[in-house]
């Protein structure tokens, strides 16, 4: 029977830096929403346009308030590429691409409500249905993983200048 005074009794030195953390590795391959969730914000913008051709009358052409629809559109197609090519963040531009339509076509429906119905809240229901699906795809977890902040594993330290 071995001895037991060959072990130590002094308990194992243990280093003051806390253990590195293990990140799941970046998933090289996109996830199954991802396409969907950009088709949707690409499908937002194109409704983002045709709103504002809506508002555009030939008397007058294009005005001011045409703008906002517009800039809705480039943010939605913005947003989609972010996402698809997984760049950081994306899912935020596509997530706000698709609120800011939805709030103003809710606003629209309620506007549509007071005045009677009719078929113009039906079509205004039908519009809400891209940028809801948008929303309730970019926010799912596979999407906001795939286009979170990644860093190479030396950090994002540059290196020092030479002088």
């Amino acid at each position: 029977m071995p001895s037991s005074a060959s072990r130590s009794r002094a308990p194992a030195r243990r280093s003051p830096r806390p253990a590195p953390r293990v990140v799941a590795a970046p998933a090289a391959e996109r996830p199954l929403l991802v396409p969907f969730a950009a088709f949707f914000g690409l499908v937002v913008a194109a409704e983002d346009v045709y709103l504002a051709w809506l508002m555009w009358t030939p008397e007058i052409g294009w005005d001011w308030f045409m703008a906002g629809p517009l800039l809705l559109a480039v943010l939605a197609v913005a947003g989609s590429a972010l996402v698809f090519t997984g760049r950081s963040r994306g899912w935020v531009v596509l997530a706000v691409g698709a609120v800011l339509p939805l709030a103003a076509l809710v606003g629209l429906a309620a506007f549509f409500v007071a005045l009677g119905g009719g078929e113009a809240l039906w079509s205004v229901v039908l519009l809400a249905v891209g940028p809801l699906g948008c929303l309730l795809l970019t926010v799912r977890r596979p999407v906001r993983e795939w286009t979170r902040a990644r860093r190479p594993p030396e950090g994002r330290r540059k290196p020092a200048r030479s002088r």
